[in-house]
């Protein structure tokens, strides 16, 4: 048995449509292509549907079915584990003792990134790419320039590089009014240009708008972590400057010059009670918010008890090593340090254990 599969990754069907997928038969894919014309006729998609039709009416020495299925607008991955979901659906819907061959309709190359998914699944016979004919004019190549500028995506992939190579020349004016080397000018856009394909290389600015919505919802929903983090940076600054601080003081006091074991047990000597600080509250906050959530364990609760273990014992080495600490006063806060992570772990994990030995008499 053929089965003709239409993909359409990015799901403008499920979108744009009523349908839900993934569509089987025949009948159910030409209405689905006439509905997707309907909403959306400029939409490539549209074109692979019927081309599925074509190829099912087209082969008639086999049985055939054709078949549509979707993915997910958005992650790759994610789409391409949707499209797996779904073409296990469609074989799981056909009735037939025959082996099942595929071909594989598409638009287009990233389309058909999913091509592994479906081959794991289904013996693939061949691959089908559409492409419309269009007439090569100047109105078509305006429209078509016209509508890839419309995208976004496209838009920032081409004029942001354009605008920044366009501004050469009126910075070399500008340099030139103000003294300033031609070299200067054209390393300062290079540079920019290096960083903005860097950063759309390494797709920054995705991670920049994730940030920006969890930082959102996180206001909407009343994180304490917010705050938190807000009073832990400015902590974890103030505790840097004490840590430069204190190594300048040690160099004054031991005049001679400091080796690096030196170096670096005064920063850390400056800088280890801020940074405590910062990680207590980073952690009170993050067990704030997993209560709030109704996901408190008592185990989180460990999180200060070990940063302030923690900080105990760097103290103590840093002070030892920059003279500032007896051997005695190391050994103590070793010991203290150790002790205190034992009873916190210990003291958390019997009343988890009882708070689950209750929940369990509760419900028989």
């Amino acid at each position: 048995m053929l089965l003709v599969l239409c993909v359409d990754l990015d799901d403008d069907l499920g979108r744009k449509t009523a349908f839900d997928t993934p569509v089987v038969g025949r009948d159910n894919v030409e209405e689905a292509a006439v509905a997707l014309a309907t909403a959306d006729p400029e939409d490539s998609d549209v074109n692979v549907l019927f081309e599925g039709v074509h190829l099912a009416d087209r082969i008639d020495d086999e049985a055939v079915e054709v078949a549509v299925v979707t993915g997910l607008e958005g992650s790759d991955i994610a789409a391409n584990r949707a499209v797996g979901e779904e073409v296990d659906e469609v074989l799981a819907s056909l009735s037939t003792s025959e082996e099942i061959r595929a071909i594989i309709v598409t638009d287009g190359a990233q389309d058909e990134s999913v091509i592994p998914v479906i081959r794991s699944r289904v013996p693939i016979d061949g691959v089908r790419r559409v492409v419309v004919r269009q007439a090569q004019d100047l109105e078509s190549m305006y429209y078509t320039m016209k509508q890839v500028l419309d995208d976004p995506e496209t838009r920032g992939t081409i004029l942001v590089p354009l605008g920044i190579l366009l501004l050469i020349y009126p910075m070399a004016v500008i340099s030139d009014w103000a003294g300033l080397p031609g070299a200067a000018v054209f390393g300062f856009t290079s540079g920019l240009l290096g960083l903005y394909v860097l950063g759309r290389g390494l797709g920054v600015e995705r991670l920049l708008d994730r940030s920006a919505e969890k930082v959102r919802n996180g206001l909407y929903a009343g994180r304490v972590t917010l705050i938190t983090y807000v009073v832990a940076t400015a902590l974890l600054v103030i505790g840097g400057v004490r840590g430069v601080a204190m190594l300048e003081t040690v160099q004054a006091d031991m005049g001679d010059p400091v080796g690096p074991l030196q170096v670096l047990a005064a920063l850390v000597y400056g800088a280890v009670t801020w940074f405590t600080a910062a990680g207590i509250t980073t952690s009170l906050g993050q067990i704030t918010d997993e209560y709030l959530a109704d996901r408190f364990r008592w185990r989180y609760l460990n999180a200060p008890f070990y940063v302030l273990a923690i900080a105990v014992v760097l103290h103590a080495v840093s002070a030892y090593f920059i003279g500032r600490g007896t051997l005695t006063y190391l050994a103590a806060m070793l010991t203290a340090g150790t002790l205190l992570g034992l009873t916190s772990t210990l003291t958390f994990a019997i009343a988890e254990s009882r708070k689950s030995r209750q929940a369990e008499q509760v419900g028989q």
